[in-house]
């Protein structure tokens, strides 16, 4: 088991990176500010299931034969950034569908949480950062090296709850005046889809 002061350090960066810009947690601002906080949790639930996931290749040295296979992470990278404009398509779309919603009961939550989990698990660039990150708080004299990762991953998933739950938090806020502004509801989706195709085109010119 990590000592409590490397899982201290390692909350901490967690922490960090999980308030730094990238396509979850932008993906987690723009819908909670548009459909309410319901959306943004759910949402993040979805995307740290899927952390469950890379944690799990990590653990096992998976994620490691991913990046080591060319054409399995070419693959990976193409299914990953193409999801990411399907979500910018539905983000440029939902300005002409959206408008004529106006109850919060109307967000389809199961489809949100499996959107989450699709975003996160076609992401290959996790797999890689958790395979770069989780090892350098691993530490052989700790005991099992299998363990720590896990434990390790656990960690991360809190802190990334934590995170992107405040996050949502505070863009719901905004979603009130969002919902009775049809012009703020218009630029917030252009403005997500833009987002959206940029990651995906960051995505595919990624390399391990």
């Amino acid at each position: 088991m990590p000592t409590l002061d490397i899982l201290t350090q390692f909350f901490l960066a967690s922490v960090a990176l999980g308030l730094a810009p990238g396509p979850d947690n932008i993906y987690v601002l723009t819908q909670a500010a548009v459909l309410g906080r319901g959306a943004g949790m759910v949402i993040t639930l979805g995307l740290c299931t899927g952390l469950i996931l890379h944690t799990a290749l990590v653990a096992l040295g998976v994620a490691a034969l991913i990046t080591a296979s060319p054409r399995l992470f070419l693959a990976l990278k193409i299914g990953g950034a193409g999801y990411l404009l399907y979500l910018a398509y539905q983000a440029f779309r939902a300005v002409e569908t959206r408008m004529t919603l106006t109850d919060q009961d109307h967000v389809a939550y199961l489809n949100l949480y499996r959107r989450g989990v699709l975003m996160n698990i076609t992401n290959p660039k996790v797999s890689v950062f958790f395979l770069a990150f989780l090892p350098q708080f691993v530490r052989p004299e700790n005991g099992n090296i299998t363990q720590q990762m896990i434990v390790l991953g656990g960690t991360f998933i809190v802190a990334t709850l934590l995170v992107f739950n405040g996050i949502a938090l505070t863009a719901a806020g905004l979603a009130t005046r969002l919902r009775s502004s049809a012009t703020a509801q218009l630029v917030l989706y252009r403005i997500t889809g833009v987002v959206l195709i940029l990651l995906a085109l960051r995505l595919l010119f990624y390399r391990a």
